[in-house]
């Protein structure tokens, strides 16, 4: 393939044109579902876990209280663009089956590298933990997802000896970037700022996993070949050291998610078989 071709393969927003309705949709329903929690008394927005205003978490209970299962959702945009005020409503098919929704905001490229966003979000995590008392599941789309891959492959008490070893246990990443060495060539380098190493080092498709860790690497039906391409690689890559496996639901690259909004479909059931999985 062409390097001009590899790289529109890697844009989702020339693959899918009508990507700008796409996201004035979600930013109206995450609107509407912020009430709706707000208004029952099953959200709290804006909970701070790092010294930038981007760097908060925006928490979203289902009605069985806040001891249910914990899941992270790590928005996409190619670490620049979009913040959580995009995704609330994609907690309303989890929290209908019972689990704890917390999705989390980070700084952007090029304010940040890529290495201090994957820093931001484990610290995330370790907020969530100091906060809630519990383990989580990490799903994430897009940039998200090669995020959600991260945490599942963090060795947590290396890092914070306090949290246990399994911290993220499991994860869902939905169309992820997880060898981010292509991207090296590409314009959007200009705000990555990723060199040939940084790439390979900040890859988590070349990273060493704890033991027992799962995680799911998934894809739209109609995303293009270099997005599936990534998401099998992993899965082949991963499978001798973790529990994963590589799976396609309907949609393209940003439709792909809008079954996080139900209940009853198959992406929101496999997140809380993986959540009441490790709830004591």
């Amino acid at each position: 393939m062409a390097d001009a071709d590899l790289e529109s393969e890697y844009n989702p927003r020339i693959s899918v044109p009508n990507h700008a309705e796409i996201f004035a949709a979600w930013a109206r329903d995450a609107e509407l579902y912020r009430a709706e929690t707000l208004k029952r008394g099953r959200a709290e927005l804006g909970l701070s876990y790092g010294d930038t205003p981007r760097q908060f978490v925006d928490l979203f209970l289902p009605d069985a209280g806040d001891r249910a299962p914990l899941v992270l959702f790590i928005h996409g945009g190619y670490w620049r663009a979009m913040d959580p005020s995009f995704h609330s409503h994609h907690a309303r098919g989890l929290n209908a089956r019972g689990l704890a929704v917390a999705v989390v905001g980070y700084d952007l490229c090029p304010i940040v590298t890529i290495g201090d966003i994957v820093e931001q979000i484990r610290r995330a995590c370790i907020f969530l933990w100091a906060r809630l008392g519990r383990r989580m599941i990490v799903t994430g789309h897009s940039a998200g997802g090669h995020l959600a891959a991260a945490m599942v492959a963090t060795d947590w008490q290396t890092l914070y000896p306090k949290a246990p070893s399994n911290l993220v246990p499991a994860g869902a990443a939905i169309s992820g970037v997880f060898d981010l060495t292509p991207l090296t060539g590409f314009a959007i380098n200009t705000d990555l700022r990723l060199s040939a190493d940084d790439a390979r080092r900040l890859s988590p498709i070349f990273w060493p996993v704890p033991s027992g860790r799962t995680i799911d690497a998934a894809v739209g039906d109609l995303e293009t070949e270099a997005f599936k391409q990534q998401s099998r690689r992993m899965a082949e890559t991963w499978k001798a050291q973790a529990q994963i496996r590589y799976v396609e639901y309907p949609g393209n690259h940003f439709t792909v998610i809008e079954a996080l909004c139900d209940p009853s479909g198959a992406m929101v059931a496999r997140i809380a078989e993986l959540a009441k999985a490790i709830t004591p």
